[in-house]
């Protein structure tokens, strides 16, 4: 089947026709640099690395832009509370500047460690403040903006269509919620360039037309986007956290400033990793668990990988160790087998593989369901008409989606030691010394292998 993704601006799966023959346009949110990211934001991340891989799938051109949001802008995306940043610094006693330069390198580190094929480009809203000017001073002359209290504000009224994208009932809106900026015209209004903070002093300041100041979050996204990818391009991903207010308001800005006509054709949103209690992962809560929590826990990162892919990324993912604890037996077990496989030296058969690839292709390409095609993985390990070759190959052309990196994995060579210890638990064993068995058997499990007894002896395994 064709690619077809669901659309949150239309609320349904739409075939994907570029807007373009030779380019596929991709925007991803990056993260706001301010601390490590969480494996909850990091799911987002392998969201938009299977949306991209899928379309190199199907042969598709892509020219990626995520951004890197290293400008101080308010925790809440109104426009409200602490400023990020310049939290952020004040927490480490560094400046800003060196906060977002340290994090965005560990942001790096994270992505390659998870496989995430790195963006075409990677953009900072603090290389892009002449862009992001330059498209207020075009909202400002086509009579969408305002200027006071010292901020400049886009006025959200000057659109019939705002909203369209979550949706809002805005006189609903409007009443049911406080408002606390009193400069704005509407509650929806947003600020486009501050010169007068609602927080704290921040260090990121740059002269503008408006006065020296900073711009406000939602402009960096559509600055950037239309610098690398034009007025218009094809798909626009993030979490569904931003759907009511940051996309909206992208939305709202771009379209005032290009004209009647769509900014992005294709909405993607990713649900929320959730802990027991159905609660969120957050930077400011106490549940905020790091990529390297999990390697100092045991687990390989790739580990985490497979574990998002055995849940839809529109579906909410529920966190456990012991959840993460069946994803890395299920991806060692696999790796024994690529390994396996690999040593086959009977004849692939294309013929043979054909049924397979459509099968997983036709999941894959339904809205990215990697449920369905991790089951089709297993499918071909376990189906005894396929010959190891064959089982190889398609596991090979899977992992261009899958991105567990099954081409490069090689046996483990056994320590020295351990392979001694097990050579003297076979001769106790020889000599049913059980207890000594028993014995040499603890002291190689705690170098985190496994021993089991064969016909011919023993094999060692490295410990799930």
């Amino acid at each position: 089947m064709s690619l077809t993704l669901y659309n949150t601006l239309s609320r349904k799966k739409e075939p994907f026709v570029p807007l373009k023959k030779n380019e596929v346009g991709l925007y991803t949110c990056g993260p706001t640099v301010y601390n490590y990211v969480h494996i909850g934001n990091l799911r987002a991340y392998l969201f938009d690395d299977i949306l991209k891989r899928t379309l190199l799938f199907n042969k598709f051109p892509v020219k990626h832009v995520m951004n890197i949001t290293d400008v101080g802008h308010l925790t809440s995306d109104e426009d409200e509370g602490e400023d990020k940043m310049l939290k952020g610094a004040q927490r480490e006693k560094k400046t800003v500047w060196e906060v977002a330069a340290f994090y965005t390198k560990a942001f790096q580190e994270n992505m390659k460690k998870l496989n995430i094929l790195s963006p075409d480009i990677l953009c900072k809203a603090t290389d892009h403040i002449k862009e992001q000017i330059a498209l207020i001073q075009q909202l400002e002359k086509k009579g969408f903006t305002y200027f006071k209290g010292g901020n400049v504000y886009f006025d959200t009224s000057k659109l019939s269509d705002y909203g369209k994208l979550a949706k809002l009932s805005l006189d609903a809106e409007a009443k049911a919620r406080v408002q606390k900026d009193q400069n704005k015209k509407n509650h929806h209004d947003f600020v486009l360039w501050f010169t007068k903070s609602k927080s704290q002093e921040q260090e990121m300041k740059w002269p503008s037309p408006w006065g020296v100041g900073y711009p406000g979050w939602h402009i960096e996204c559509s600055a950037m986007s239309m610098k690398y990818l034009g007025e218009q391009f094809d798909i626009h991903c993030g979490g569904i956290d931003h759907i009511p207010v940051h996309h909206t308001n992208e939305i709202a800005q771009s379209e005032a400033a290009i004209g009647k006509k769509p900014w992005v054709k294709y909405w993607l949103h990713n649900e929320f990793l959730v802990l027991g209690q159905g609660e969120k992962m957050a930077k400011s809560g106490e549940n905020f668990v790091t990529l390297p929590t999990l390697e100092q826990g045991g687990y390989h990162p790739l580990d985490y990988r497979y574990f998002c892919l055995g849940t839809h990324y529109r579906h909410p993912l529920m966190f456990s160790y012991e959840a993460l604890d069946g994803a890395k037996t299920a991806r060692r077990r696999l790796i024994d087998k690529v390994l396996e496989f690999k040593k086959n030296k009977d004849k692939a058969s294309a013929t043979k593989q054909k049924p397979f690839l459509q099968t997983f292709t036709d999941a894959i390409n339904d809205d990215l369901n990697t449920p369905q095609a991790l089951a089709v993985v297993w499918d071909v390990v376990k189906d005894e008409a396929l010959s190891g070759k064959d089982k190889y190959v398609l596991l090979a052309k899977f992992d261009a989606i899958l991105g567990l990196d099954l081409k490069t994995v090689k046996e483990e060579k056994i320590p020295t030691e351990v392979l001694r210890l097990a050579i003297e638990r076979l001769q106790a064993r020889q000599n049913k010394d059980w207890k000594k068995s028993d014995e040499l058997r603890e002291r190689i499990s705690r170098f985190g292998y496994v021993v089991g007894d064969t016909k011919e002896g023993f094999e060692i395994k490295k410990s799930d």
